[in-house]
């Protein structure tokens, strides 16, 4: 079945419908440069609301491995990919993707030009599309695409209620849940480290009604400007002597929470390949990010915080050390999945701060 990918400036791409093809839908178009890890994009929540194109060509070839998922569904709503393997080869699969995409209700097109559509993406910036099986109505679609918006997405994708995993661990963490992946639980769990994900919203009172040994804001999708209340929590978590560590949504909260600012970037970084430079040691670590805003550097107050991190890419902000506090922030992600193992050992020095 022919299928349509209508961009927001007008430029229509075609391909081949795969997943639930009886779904049209808009999205946020962003593209992801990972050569693998497809299943870990597809589930983390942090796209939730976007439509995904992958850089690399062929998608789908080691099928879909569930113990690979970082969350319990697919939040991306849209998959666009250059070719779909047309068989998978992987011990560990229990499924192909195109059915996967079917299972989860998720509409995609393969045999586009996924170049072509990057290069737009990367010379226009991220855009709004709609992903549709006929182009007749080209005024509707048009103003479907112009009145999406993301929105505060991240109560949707927060768990309703606190959930623990290792509870008999003598260090035990708070996880604020913005989106939250499934390995940075594991990482603590690797640790020995208790985990108590909480609903995005929760109480101060309650959080510390679970005498945490230290806090996690985690990572998460949408503009973080939405999330006054978020924000608000982390303005009074910021009060307690209790080590904080920040995580992409999360690293943005905290620097909204202290007056800072945050900007859209042009197309985002969404991939596990991105340089960032230790400003205090000058070593160079290749990371796994996904996000489209960053923390202005020029916002950042030099006798609040200092930037620890930066892109060698662009020079954006990539981490932030808050003075006389132990609170630290990164933009990437040091539990990477799928990624580089790189900046694991931030995991290491939050847990010795326990």
């Amino acid at each position: 079945m022919i299928g349509y990918l209508v961009l927001e400036n007008g430029e229509i791409l075609e391909g081949e419908r795969i997943g639930n093809t009886t779904i049209d839908t808009a999205c946020e178009v962003v593209f992801n440069t990972g050569m693998a890890g497809y299943l870990e994009t597809f589930t983390d929540p942090s796209y939730a609301g976007q439509g995904i194109v992958m850089t690399y060509p062929l998608i789908g070839n080691y099928g879909v491995i569930p113990e690979d998922f970082e969350s319990e569904q697919v939040w991306a709503k849209a998959v666009f990919i250059h070719e779909l393997a047309e068989f998978e080869s992987n011990f560990r699969r229990k499924d192909s993707l195109n059915k996967f995409l079917r299972d989860y209700k998720i509409p995609g097109l393969t045999n586009i030009n996924t170049r072509k559509l990057t290069r737009i993406l990367r010379e226009a910036g991220t855009m709004k599309g709609y992903i549709t099986s006929s182009i007749e109505n080209m005024t509707e679609i048009m103003q479907k695409i112009k009145s999406y918006e993301i929105g505060q997405v991240v109560r949707k994708v927060s768990t309703n209620q606190p959930i623990s995993y290792g509870k008999g661990n003598k260090k035990q963490i708070v996880l604020m849940d913005y989106g939250f992946k499934h390995n940075i639980v594991n990482s603590f769990l690797k640790r020995n480290v208790g985990v108590t994900v909480c609903p995005s919203t929760m109480p101060v009172e309650r959080i510390l009604e679970l005498n945490p040994d230290g806090i996690l804001l985690s990572n998460g999708p949408g503009d973080p400007e939405y999330c006054g209340k978020e924000i608000e929590i982390i303005k009074k978590l910021c009060k307690t002597d209790l080590p904080i560590l920040g995580i992409c949504l999360g690293h943005q909260l905290m620097a909204l929470a202290h007056g800072f600012k945050t900007a859209r970037l042009k197309y985002g970084h969404r991939g596990p390949n991105h340089p960032v430079k230790d400003l205090e040691n000058g070593k160079v670590y290749i990371t796994s990010q996904n996000h489209g805003y960053y923390v202005v550097e020029d916002s950042i107050k030099p006798e609040i915080a200092k930037v620890s991190y930066i892109n060698l890419n662009d020079n954006t902000v990539e981490g932030i050390c808050y003075q006389n506090k132990n609170i630290v922030t990164v933009q990437f992600h040091p539990e990477a999945c799928p990624g580089p193992q790189d900046t694991n050992y931030l995991f290491d020095q939050f847990v010795n701060q326990l």
